[in-house]
């Protein structure tokens, strides 16, 4: 059978991604069509893949201009030749579920969330900063691309989603069901070690993950607050972090788990539709502070693998941070749980599917895969 994995874009590195890394292990010879490819972002084991960039590889500074180009990625997937595979799977948040196989292929669809800024937009618009004139001019451009998501949708045979919440939306806005399977985590040897004085933050600095929280909330209570990652949202972070807020950068995975093992809890303050690294967090033993909405709703435990605040403010985050100083947590109790997320689970749950709708040729009835 041959098979060909879709993917939305290669220019950063996150969840998704994390994702694609392991639907490559289940079919490490597959091609990898996106529509951009920075290798520069991508970790260098990525840089042997067969990955088949599309023609917007070629526009004019696309690296700096690739959401000046929304527009554009639905006509990219589309034009994608597919006609020699059987089986196509799309990883997708947004535009990657659009391409068009040939008629008596397989189109299996793991989606990370429907299109967050067309479906979510006052959400997301007020996010990034939009004023009011960005805002006008966008909205015929969501419309367009509303259409066209729900419309695309229906060229998918199978949907997975990464989480409850995400198989709701799904129906919401495809009406279509979802089979639940979470992405994967890597499980490191783990070691139990007494925890550490710092708290710790990180991932893509993006305004969405609003880690501004996190920022505002240790420089008040002078608390220690390591941040790792990159992005547009840095040099805004860093202007308002006091000196108990440390920046560290792009790190490497030994560097990343290291950090999970040393830290006393980890902070997640943004609205995730899954989150993995709160799960990466635990796997090292150490709770979680979570804002209490999306995907950490389930995957923390409360008061078994850290706590919950319940309004995206400042004086919510700080009073969860001061309440943690005092708890008590099990290490070997939160391991266990993130055990249950781990990447051969999610391999395995994957290539059972893969083969029933593949052997079945019809979408499956909706259910919980945990």
């Amino acid at each position: 059978m041959r098979v060909a994995l879709i993917h939305d874009y290669l220019n950063q590195y996150g969840g998704a991604e994390r994702v694609l890394e392991a639907l490559h292990d289940l079919f490490p010879t597959a091609p990898i069509y996106t529509s951009i490819y920075d290798p520069g972002a991508m970790p260098s084991a990525c840089h042997t893949w067969d990955i088949r960039p599309s023609w917007m590889q070629r526009l004019p500074a696309w690296r700096r201009l690739f959401r000046a180009y929304v527009l554009l990625y639905p006509l990219a997937f589309e034009s994608i030749d597919l006609s020699a595979y059987d089986l196509v799977i799309s990883s997708s948040s947004a535009f990657a579920k659009g391409v068009i196989p040939r008629p008596d292929a397989v189109h299996l669809c793991y989606c990370h969330t429907p299109m967050r800024f067309a479906w979510r937009t006052s959400d997301y618009l007020a996010r990034e900063g939009f004023g009011a004139a960005r805002r006008a001019a966008l909205a015929p451009v969501l419309a367009l691309l509303r259409i066209w998501d729900v419309v695309s949708a229906q060229r998918v045979d199978a949907f997975i989603a990464n989480s409850r919440i995400v198989a709701q939306r799904i129906w919401r806005y495809y009406r279509r069901e979802a089979v639940v399977i979470p992405p994967p985590v890597d499980l490191p040897p783990f070691r139990e070690t007494p925890p550490g004085a710092y708290f710790l933050a990180g991932g893509r600095l993006i305004p969405y993950k609003r880690l501004d929280l996190a920022v505002q909330a240790c420089t008040r209570l002078r608390l220690p607050l390591k941040i790792f990652g990159d992005g547009r949202d840095r040099a805004r972070l860093q202007a308002i972090a006091g000196p108990t807020v440390e920046f560290l950068g792009r790190v490497s995975e030994a560097e990343r788990r290291a950090l999970f093992a040393g830290c006393r809890a980890f902070i997640f303050p943004g609205e995730e539709d899954f989150g993995i690294a709160p799960l990466e967090a635990m796997a090292a033993g150490r709770p979680v502070i979570a804002y209490g909405a999306g995907g950490a709703l389930e995957t923390v435990v409360e008061g078994l693998t850290g706590r919950f605040f319940h309004e995206q403010t400042v004086e919510a985050l700080m009073e969860a941070i001061a309440a943690t100083l005092t708890e008590r947590y099990d290490a070997r109790a939160i391991r266990r749980h993130a055990e249950h997320f781990g990447r051969e689970t999610f391999l395995e749950r994957m290539r059972l599917l893969i083969e029933e709708i593949v052997q079945r040729g019809k979408r499956p009835e909706t259910r919980d895969e945990r």
